[in-house]
C-alpha cells in the first residue's frame, strides 16, 4: 500500500549542489518544501580519511557513497561507471575537490564562435554569462569561495572580489611548477576553491591536510550544500529533509505535476503531493527520473516528446601528465591542487576551447600505484621498494577537457538490467568527438612539457584515448542530458529551467547545461540553482 503524505508547496528531488540551493531559496521565501535524498546525512566518523573507503577507489566503500545505477555498453562506450557519485545529503559537494570555476563568457555561445565543427551538437545557451553573473556572485558568497583572479589574464569579468583570499601555493607548486609554467610562457594563478582559506560563516579555516578530493572534510572547512544552505532551509521551519528516499516517478495530470513517488530503504512506496516539482538528482539521475515518468501527455517520458531527454550527454574527459623527479617534491600539504593555467582555453583560430590544467590533489599510497611510470613493478619487493623511494617524487598536472557535445551521446533506460529496487538501470551510448581527442592530446602534451621544464627525469601522459583509462572520469561532472534552449524541438527545458510542455516542473542540476565548459561545473550548477529558485519564488504562489 502506498503511503501518502500531506501536500507541500514544492518537492525537490536530490540534496546536492543544485537541490540544496533551490530548497533554501524556496524555504526562506516561505514555501513549504520537502527535500528528498536517496542517501543519508554524511558522517565523518563513518567515512574517515581512509583511502580504501573513499569515493575514488575501487576497494571498499561505505554504502552512502556508492551504489551501482549505470551500465556502460561495451560496444558503445561513452563514460565509465558512476563510481565517483557520492550518495548523501550534499552529494558531490561533500567529497568534491571544491574547485570553484565560473564558465567563460565564450562558453555560452559556442555555436556562434565555432560554427563549422562537423558532427557536433554545439549550441548557444539561451542565456548569457551576464545573465548568470549575479548568481555566480551569490554562490561565491553564500556557499563560500576563496580566490584571486588578479594573476589570471583570462578571468571572466566580475563585479565583486571573492569573499575569501586565495590559498597560498603549496611548496612544490611555488618552487617547482610555477617557475616552469612561467618559463613556458603561460600564466599561472591560484585555483578558486569552495573551501575556507580563513574562518568564514562560523566555520573553521582549512587545516591543509592532504585528504581533500574524495573525502569528507575533517574540520568542516569544505563548503557544500550540506553545511551551508540546507541548514538555512531547515532553520526557516519550511523545509523537511527526507533521507533514504529514492524517487522513481513525477506524477502528471495533463501538463501539471501533482507530486513525486519514491521508495524508502525498505522498498515501501510513498507519494509526496506538491504544487511544484524540481528534479535535482544529477544529470543521470534526472534523466532516469524523467524517462520513468510516463503519462498520456508524455508517453515516452516527461519532457521527451522531442526525443531530447538523455541526448547530447556530456561529462569531462580528464587528461594531463605525470612527472617523476630525482628528489622529494611533494610536501603533502593540502588542499593539494593550488595552481592552474588556462592559456589553452578558447583559441578560435585553432578551433580549440580545451580547458584548464592544474596541479592535482594528492594521492595516498594505495592510489599512487595507479599512476606509476609505464612498466613499473606493481607487486612484490620491487613494488614496495619503488613505493618507498618514489611516493613523494611524483607530481602531476591534469585538467578537464571541454567535450564536444554529440547528438548520439545519450543516456537511456537499460532494456533488461534492473537495480535493487526493480527499476531499470541506465545505459550510456555514443562516443567521443574527434576534436575532444585532439584537445585532450594538446593538453596532455602541454602538461608533459611543463613537467619536463620543471626538471622531471621521466614523464608520461595520461591515456588520451577517451575510451580507455581512469582519465575518462564520466562518473563525475555529468551534464547536458536535458539541455536548456529556446526551442522545445532541440531542448528539454526553457531558459528558466522549466520543462517544456509542463506548468510546474523544473530541473535544478547540470542536466540543463548546453555544454560543460572547460572547468569543473559545480559553481555553474550552483549559480543556475540560485537563479531557478529565485524565478520559482517570484513566479509561483505559496500555500
Amino acid at each position: 500500500m502506498e503511503i501518502k503524505h500531506d501536500k507541500v508547496d514544492a518537492v525537490i528531488v536530490g540534496a546536492g549542489a543544485g537541490g540544496g540551493i533551490v530548497a533554501k531559496q524556496l524555504a526562506v521565501a516561505g514555501f513549504k518544501c520537502v527535500l528528498l535524498e536517496r542517501g543519508q546525512w554524511p558522517d565523518y566518523d563513518d567515512s574517515p580519511n581512509d583511502e580504501l573507503i573513499n569515493q575514488r577507489t575501487h576497494a571498499i566503500r561505505p554504502l552512502h557513497f556508492m551504489d551501482r545505477r549505470k551500465f556502460v555498453d561495451p560496444e558503445k562506450p561513452w563514460i565509465t561507471d558512476s563510481f565517483l557519485n557520492a550518495a548523501c545529503v550534499g552529494s558531490g559537494t561533500v567529497t568534491y575537490g571544491a574547485m570553484a570555476w565560473r564558465f567563460m563568457p565564450q562558453d555560452f555561445k559556442l555555436h556562434t564562435l565555432y560554427p563549422d565543427i562537423k558532427d557536433s551538437a554545439l549550441a548557444d545557451w539561451p542565456i548569457t554569462y551576464d545573465d548568470l553573473e549575479p548568481f555566480y556572485e551569490q554562490a561565491e558568497y553564500e556557499i563560500g569561495v576563496s580566490g584571486d583572479q588578479s594573476q589570471n589574464p583570462f578571468a571572466p569579468p566580475r563585479k565583486k572580489d571573492f569573499p575569501m583570499p586565495a590559498f597560498e601555493y603549496n611548496k612544490e607548486d611555488r618552487e617547482v611548477l610555477i617557475p616552469a609554467i612561467k618559463r613556458m610562457g603561460f600564466h599561472p594563478y591560484p585555483i578558486p576553491m569552495l573551501r575556507n582559506s580563513v574562518r568564514y560563516n562560523g566555520r573553521a579555516a582549512c587545516l591543509r591536510n592532504h585528504t581533500c578530493c574524495g573525502y569528507i572534510c575533517p574540520c568542516d572547512a569544505k563548503n557544500g550544500t550540506q553545511n551551508t544552505v540546507i541548514p538555512v532551509a531547515i532553520k526557516s521551519g519550511n523545509c523537511k529533509v527526507r533521507t533514504g528516499s529514492i524517487a522513481y516517478e513525477i506524477v502528471m495530470e495533463g501538463r501539471r505535476a501533482v507530486g513525486v513517488r519514491y521508495f524508502d530503504l525498505d522498498q515501501n512506496s510513498h507519494f509526496q503531493p506538491a504544487s511544484i516539482v524540481v528534479s535535482s538528482a544529477g544529470s543521470s539521475g534526472t534523466t532516469k527520473l524523467l524517462l520513468m515518468s510516463k503519462s498520456k501527455m508524455f508517453p515516452d517520458g516527461l519532457g521527451n516528446n522531442s526525443d531530447m531527454v538523455g541526448r547530447c550527454a556530456n561529462s569531462h574527459h580528464y587528461t594531463g601528465a605525470f612527472g617523476l623527479f630525482d628528489r622529494d617534491v611533494s610536501s603533502e600539504q593540502g588542499p593539494g591542487a593550488t595552481v592552474a593555467f588556462s592559456d589553452l582555453n578558447h583559441m578560435p583560430d585553432k578551433k580549440i576551447f580545451a580547458g584548464v590544467l592544474c596541479s592535482e590533489f594528492y594521492s595516498l599510497p594505495w592510489a599512487k600505484t595507479q599512476i606509476r611510470p609505464p612498466n613499473s613493478p606493481m607487486w612484490g619487493a620491487e613494488h614496495k621498494k619503488f613505493q618507498r623511494e618514489n611516493y613523494r617524487r611524483i607530481l602531476r598536472m591534469i585538467g578537464p577537457v571541454q567535450e564536444i557535445p554529440m547528438y548520439e551521446a545519450r543516456i537511456v533506460l537499460h532494456k533488461t538490467k534492473k537495480d535493487a529496487f526493480g527499476m531499470p538501470m541506465l545505459a550510456t551510448q555514443g562516443g567521443k568527438h574527434p576534436l575532444t581527442v585532439k584537445q585532450s592530446n594538446i593538453m596532455s602534451d602541454t602538461a608533459k612539457a611543463v613537467l619536463e621544464e620543471a626538471g622531471a627525469i621521466q614523464t608520461w601522459k595520461i591515456n588520451s584515448d577517451p575510451g580507455l583509462g581512469w582519465c575518462n572520469a564520466g562518473g563525475q561532472h555529468q551534464a547536458c542530458s536535458c539541455r536548456m534552449g529556446d526551442n522545445p524541438k532541440y531542448s528539454v527545458v526553457d531558459p528558466n529551467c522549466k520543462i517544456w510542455g509542463t506548468e510546474n516542473v523544473f530541473i535544478g542540476d547540470a542536466a540543463v547545461h548546453v555544454n560543460n565548459g572547460g572547468f569543473n561545473p559545480v559553481l555553474t550548477i550552483m549559480a543556475l540553482a540560485f537563479r531557478t529558485g529565485s524565478h520559482i519564488a517570484k513566479t509561483f504562489s505559496k500555500a
